[in-house]
């Protein structure tokens, strides 16, 4: 796959952008329900696709959901349920980064549930996104497919890069020598999960670029959001100060102008 040049990638990807802004406003002042699910491969590129969604939304109104490992609590609560918690009010967008597929995917691989409580995930899952869906909630669900040779030159450069080597986990390099696990565990996902109601979307993601603008293209076409009309706004005249007289700036304590160091 050819990777698509950096110009033209910047170019579609702002208009993209600001389609979202449009997009966001439409969920703001309709009272719409969006919940997006990213899922995939370990640095198939998930991460740097929702940082280009959100790059220009309103966090009050689009939020990023990335839960760590639940509490013991949690654990003895119904699988769904702190994930219920999260789901969007009326003109609210939540992004998934990664979601109630951890089931399918790292917990049955490692070990990290029992064989029953992944029979009961596949079984259910389905008819929670079915109860979803029928409640109005507008449910997008992709996956970033990435091969392994790619993902390996991904991990090494994590490994190489001090800036990036925080997004390399123990669990990051296990996946690697469990490759053929997950494809299976994957596979078998999408045979249960992959309905009509909430279909999977797979998004080839060896070219990050295209990944990204591949995706936010579909979003965008698959919501059904129409333009709204921008709101007149005027900018307030400020009116004169009076009977008040602001303390002398040297009484405050100022951030050390660090910048200025940078003009030599």
């Amino acid at each position: 796959m050819t990777r698509l040049p950096r110009k033209p990638y910047e170019k579609e990807l702002l208009r993209l952008q600001g389609e979202l802004v449009q997009m966001q406003e439409w969920i703001r002042t309709s009272g719409a329900r969006l919940v997006v699910v990213f899922e995939g491969r370990d640095a198939a590129g998930k991460g740097g696709a929702i940082k280009r969604v959100t790059e220009f939304l309103n966090p009050r109104i689009c939020r990023i959901v990335a839960l760590p490992a639940p509490s013991e609590r949690e654990r003895t609560q119904w699988y769904f349920q702190r994930y219920i918690e999260h789901l969007p009010a009326a003109g609210e967008i939540v992004l998934l980064d990664r979601s109630w597929y951890n089931r399918a995917g790292v917990e049955r691989v490692m070990g990290f549930c029992t064989p029953e409580e992944y029979t009961r995930f596949l079984r259910q899952c389905p008819v929670f996104e079915q109860l979803l869906v029928e409640d109005g909630i507008l449910l997008r669900k992709y996956w970033f497919s990435v091969s392994d040779s790619e993902q390996e030159r991904r991990f090494r450069g994590r490994m190489e890069d001090p800036m990036k080597q925080w997004k390399l986990s123990p669990m990051d390099l296990e996946s690697v020598t469990r490759w053929s696990e997950y494809s299976q565990a994957k596979d078998e996902m999408f045979a249960h999960t992959d309905v009509a109601a909430a279909p999977w979307l797979v998004v080839e993601a060896e070219d990050k670029r295209r990944a990204r603008i591949n995706m936010i293209a579909h979003l965008l076409g698959s919501v059904p959001w129409q333009p709204v009309p921008s709101r007149d706004l005027e900018f307030p005249d400020r009116p004169p100060v009076r009977g008040y007289r602001r303390p002398p700036r040297e009484l405050f304590r100022e951030v050390p102008d660090h910048a200025a160091k940078l003009a030599d």
